[in-house]
C-alpha cells in the first residue's frame, strides 16, 4: 500500500502517543523523586529543607551533560538504546534516592552520599533519555503535526506526574520506610517496562529523511557546539530558552506562599489555586495542539507567534498578580492566577514545537546535539530560577517588612523577564540557508 501525497510522513499519531509514554514514565518517576521524597526527606526523616533543595537544584546541573547525550545520540541510527538506557539509569536513581532518605535518620552521612550519587543518575538518566526522545519526535514528526505532537507528549508528562503524585500518597497510607521502598520499585519498575513497550520498533517508521550514512564523517563534540553557537539562529533560541524559563521556574515556588502571606488562604485554599493554575496550564496546552494539528506550523510563522503570545500573556499575568498584592481586596485573584497558567501552557509547548522545528527537521546530523544545547539552558534556568524567585521574595520581605509589597516588586521583575522573553522569541526567524562548505551543520528547511 502506498502512501498518499496528502499523507505526512514520519511518525503517525500512534507513534507520537507512544512516545508520549515516555514522557509519562519520566514525569511519574520525577514527582517520585522532586516531590514525595522531598517531603519525606523533611517531615519523617526530619532533615532541613537545604537538604532536598539542594539535591534537586543538583540533579538540573548534572542536566547541562544533555548537549553530550544528544551529540552521542546523533552518531548512531538509532535513538531508542539512548532513551532505554537513560530510563534505565533514571529508575535506578529513583530507587537507590529512596534507599537514601530511608537511612537519613540513622546514618545521615551515608544517607546524604547516597542521595548525591542517586541525584546524579536522575539528572544523568533524564537528561539521556529526555534529549533523545525530543531528538527522536524532531527527526522523525513532519512538520504539520509538531505542535499536535509536543502538546500531546507534554500533557502526557503532567498526566504521569498527576497519576504517580496520587497513587504514590494514596498508597503511602500509613507511612513506612518499607512500604515507601516498595512503592519507589513498582513506579520505576512500571516506568522502565512502559518505556520499553512504547519504543518498541518505533524507530522503524519512515523517517523524515534518510538516517546518515555509515560511513559519513563523524564530527567531533567541540566543533558540533562550535557549530551550533556560530549559528544566530540556535544561539538566539538558546538564550531565549534560558532567559524564558528563568521566568518561568522563579514564579513556581512562590505562588502558595504569596497566597497565604498575602490573601491569608490555607494551605487547602492555596493547593486549590495552584491547582487552578495548573489547569489552565493544561488548557493552554491544549488549545496549541489542537490548533496545530489543524493548521499546522507552517502557515504565518505560527509557532513563532504562539511562543511570543504565550510570553506575553505571562507578563501581563504577572503584572496581574502584583497589582493584586496591591489591591488585594477587589482584585480578581482566582481569574488571573487560571489566565497565567493558561499562558505559560501556550507558551511552554508552543517553545518546545519550535525546538523541535529549529533541531533541524530530519535533516539537520546535529538534532540530538541541538536539543541538548536548549534542553541544558532549560536545566540552567531552573537551577537557578526557583532559588532566585524564593530568595528574591524573602530578601524584600526583610527589606520592606511587607509581604504584598515584596510580591508586587517579584511579580514584577519576573513580567520584565518574560517581556524580555517575548522580545528575543519575535527576533528568531529561522530560515533556509545553504551550508556554507561540505559537512557544514545548518538549520536549513527547519520545518518552515
Amino acid at each position: 500500500m502506498t502512501r498518499t501525497t496528502s499523507e505526512p510522513a514520519g511518525l503517525g499519531w500512534l507513534g507520537i502517543i507512544r512516545l508520549g509514554l515516555v514522557q509519562s514514565a519520566i514525569g511519574a518517576v520525577a514527582a517520585l523523586t522532586t516531590s514525595t521524597l522531598n517531603r519525606v526527606t523533611i517531615v519523617e526523616a526530619g532533615m532541613p529543607a537545604m537538604l532536598p533543595a539542594a539535591l534537586v537544584a543538583w540533579h538540573y546541573v548534572v542536566q547541562l551533560s544533555r548537549p553530550h547525550w544528544g551529540h552521542g545520540s546523533d552518531q548512531g541510527r538509532r535513538r531508542t538504546p539512548f532513551i532505554i538506557g537513560g530510563m534505565g539509569v533514571l529508575a535506578l536513581g529513583a530507587i537507590l534516592a529512596t534507599d537514601a532518605v530511608t537511612m537519613l535518620h540513622g546514618s545521615p552521612v551515608v544517607g546524604v552520599l547516597m542521595g548525591l550519587l542517586a541525584y546524579s543518575m536522575i539528572g544523568g538518566g533524564m537528561g539521556a533519555a529526555g534529549t533523545s526522545l525530543l531528538a527522536l519526535l524532531a527527526t522523525r514528526v513532519a512538520p504539520e503535526r509538531r505542535p499536535a505532537a509536543a502538546s500531546i507528549t507534554w500533557v502526557m508528562m503532567i498526566l504521569g506526574i498527576v497519576l504517580s503524585a496520587s497513587i504514590t500518597g494514596a498508597l503511602l497510607k500509613p507511612f513506612s520506610a518499607q512500604r515507601l521502598a516498595m512503592i519507589a520499585s513498582g513506579v520505576a519498575g512500571i516506568a522502565f517496562l512502559l518505556t520499553l513497550l512504547a519504543v518498541w520498533r518505533v524507530e522503524d517508521a519512515p523517517a523524515i529523511a534518510a538516517a546518515p550514512a555509515d560511513d559519513a564523517p563523524r564530527a567531533a563534540f567541540r566543533e558540533v557546539l562550535q557549530d551550533i553557537w556560530s549559528d544566530p539562529v540556535a544561539r538566539n533560541f538558546t538564550i531565549f530558552v534560558f532567559v524564558s524559563m528563568l521566568a518561568y521556574s522563579a514564579q513556581e515556588l512562590i505562588l502558595e506562599p504569596f497566597a497565604g502571606l498575602v490573601f491569608n488562604m490555607t494551605p487547602g485554599q492555596s493547593a486549590q489555586l495552584s491547582g487552578l493554575q495548573h489547569g489552565g496550564v493544561l488548557l493552554g496546552m491544549i488549545t496549541v495542539g489542537v490548533l496545530g494539528a489543524r493548521f499546522g506550523d507552517r502557515r504565518s510563522q505560527w509557532m513563532r507567534l504562539w511562543t511570543v503570545g504565550g510570553c506575553l500573556g505571562s507578563a501581563v499575568a504577572l503584572a496581574g498578580l502584583g497589582a493584586a498584592a496591591a489591591l488585594k481586596p477587589i482584585w480578581p485573584l482566582q481569574p488571573t492566577v487560571f489566565v497565567l497558567g493558561f499562558a505559560n501552557g501556550v507558551f511552554a509547548v508552543s517553545a518546545i514545537g519550535s525546538m523541535m522545528g529549529l533541531a533541524g527537521g530530519g535533516r539537520s546530523p546535529s538534532a540530538g546535539a541541538r536539543m541538548g544545547v536548549w534542553g541544558a539552558a532549560q536545566a540552567g534556568a531552573f537551577a537557578i530560577g526557583g532559588f532566585l524567585g524564593a530568595a528574591g521574595s524573602d530578601a524584600l520581605r526583610q527589606v520592606l517588612h511587607d509581604p504584598a509589597a515584596a510580591f508586587l516588586g517579584v511579580f514584577a521583575v519576573e513580567a520584565l523577564i518574560f517581556l524580555a522573553s517575548a522580545i528575543l522569541a519575535a527576533g528568531i526567524s529561522p530560515s533556509p540557508r545553504p551550508s556554507a562548505a561540505a559537512g557544514r551543520l545548518t538549520l536549513g528547511g527547519a520545518g518552515q
